[in-house]
């Protein structure tokens, strides 16, 4: 199984970023995904998840800026960041849960740096 994350970089606040993750070696329909993020010194958070039927939900930090969407055919995730902020800043990991198995697995990482 392989989750790879790409699309982070350095934007300005106020900016967009679009992130995507390609999964590969697993039945994709069978897992919930998500989104988390952890700033230097802070503990990993969660950002968003989106379930195989299209729910979703997001953290109060991101609702109204962030959307997670998910691709069935293509198997990929997306997390379409807008009015970025400061503190919007650190490694974004993409994950994928199958809730039969409670199998977790993550992606390596992307860096998104929001500056002035």
């Amino acid at each position: 199984v392989q989750l790879v994350e790409a699309g982070g970089g350095l934007v300005q606040a106020g900016g967009s970023l679009r992130l995507s993750c390609a999964t590969s070696g697993m039945s994709f329909v069978s897992y919930r995904t998500g989104w988390y993020r952890q700033a230097p010194g802070n503990q990993r958070e969660w950002v968003a998840t989106i379930y195989s039927g299209g729910s979703t939900n997001y953290a109060d930090s991101v609702k109204g800026r962030f959307t997670i969407s998910r691709d069935n055919a293509k198997n990929t995730v997306y997390l379409q960041m807008n009015s970025l902020k400061l503190e919007d800043t650190a490694v974004y990991y993409c994950n994928a849960h199958h809730t039969g198995t409670a199998t977790d697995y993550w992606g390596q990482g992307t860096q998104v740096t929001v500056s002035f």
